[in-house]
């Protein structure tokens, strides 16, 4: 393993060391506290040719990718490009067709759009490759129920309505935008939506649950609903099986997966490609209430709406609640410790959070995991440890000012 760790965070170097000791591939890690970088480790394997995970790899990250598309669109919103509250009709006007009229910017965000049902929007995932095919078939779609009274996960048509309304209000495609907007004002090198031709050589080809897969971005065939299924297992509720795979696996969706055209395309739901340092970077950002590094990208204003909870109904896909903010869930398995934190975690492993009362941001990104749409068991251990850290640094500060 490489990198940093105060001592103050020792015990999650020592949970992360662990982690990378008992699992093959590799993986990175990185914490802001109160602004400043206090964890930075990376190790393991980049590839099955034996290649070392190094400081600049890049991981797909699935759904992690959310949580970088919901900022792109809230530094629109900062500057009152958007209203949240607007209709999406009003920045898409297409958009209204078959009853969408009312569906609201607050609406996507928080999943209450009724628009998750990708299977019924195409025939076919190859068409995910193609933004303006994807825009028009969700334009033309009818919501499922009425919007905002019932929660169901959009997992991949997510990305789609957020880039849309993103570029219909700055003229640009999203993946500019987080390049011009996000990644670029805080230094960043690791945050791709898609990923350049000049950046690949760093990208760490993900193998899901140790699976030896030759192509970039393989995933075989079957195990997207088959680890969504397990770690559904997990839920002590009835769950819908066909609502679960209409909203995460359309059909051929591991062909796309395996094709070297999922790094030219822009699908802002899944195909993020980052280093665990850009991406606790941009959560830092919302740790320091709109500011990281000096840069503000955002008003704190902003930065409090964005954590406001929208509804902590049991969602119809992934069958629990998962109290959403706008773009962003709760800290999975540690709601408990962190009431106010939020984030994104994402088939394959990756994950970031933050929690601001605590002034904390983790990210991680990793080439194999447990494969489930709703976190991996490393990273909901990283959770706990980095708060505890952090609320022993703020009991021993309360000592000291009571010494004093």
């Amino acid at each position: 393993m490489d990198g940093f760790a105060n001592p103050s965070f020792g015990a999650v170097a020592d949970v992360f060391t662990e982690q990378l000791e008992k699992t093959d591939g590799g993986a990175a890690l990185a914490i802001f506290h109160r602004g400043e970088l206090v964890v930075d480790l990376w190790g393991g394997l980049r590839s099955p040719d034996g290649d070392p995970w190094v400081a600049d790899t890049l991981a797909m990250a699935f759904s992690t990718t959310k949580g970088v598309a919901s900022m792109a669109l809230h530094v629109q919103a900062d500057a009152g490009l958007i209203d949240y509250d607007e209709p999406v009709a009003t920045y898409w006007p297409e958009f209204a067709q078959n009853g969408k009229e009312n569906i609201t910017v607050r609406h996507v965000l928080s999943h209450s759009a009724g628009l998750h049902r990708l299977r019924t929007v195409i025939d076919t995932a190859e068409h995910m490759l193609d933004w303006e095919h994807m825009v028009e078939a969700l334009a033309a779609e009818a919501p499922a129920y009425e919007p905002g009274t019932k929660t169901g996960y959009h997992a991949l048509s997510y990305g789609w309505l957020v880039g849309e309304i993103v570029r219909r209000v700055t003229g640009r495609p999203l993946n500019q935008v987080i390049a011009e907007d996000v990644a670029a004002p805080l230094g960043l090198d690791g945050l791709h939506l898609g990923c350049p031709p000049e950046e690949r050589h760093r990208v760490a080809p993900l193998e899901p649950m140790g699976l030896n897969i030759p192509a970039p971005l393989r995933v075989a065939g079957g195990l997207l609903v088959s680890q969504v299924g397990r770690a559904l297992s997990l839920v002590r509720s009835p769950v819908n099986t066909r609502r679960m795979i209409n909203a995460l696996a359309p059909r051929g969706m591991e062909d796309v997966l395996a094709s070297e055209e999922i790094m030219d395309a822009s699908i802002p739901a899944a195909n993020g490609f980052f280093t665990a340092r850009s991406l606790a970077s941009m959560y830092a950002v919302l740790a320091g209430r709109g500011t990281h590094d000096g840069v503000r990208i955002l008003s704190p204003e902003t930065v409090d709406q964005i954590g406001e909870e929208q509804n902590n109904r049991r969602d119809l896909v992934l069958v629990m609640p998962m109290r959403w903010r706008l773009g962003y869930h709760h800290i999975l398995r540690s709601a408990h410790l962190a009431p106010d934190g939020y984030g994104h975690f994402g088939f394959g492993g990756s994950g970031a959070w933050v929690d601001p009362s605590r002034e904390l941001a983790l990210a991680m990104v990793c080439n194999r995991g447990s494969g489930t749409p709703v976190g991996d068991a490393r990273l909901m251990a990283l959770s706990r440890v980095a708060l505890e850290a952090a609320d022993r640094i703020a009991d021993e500060d309360d000592r000291l000012t009571e010494a004093s």
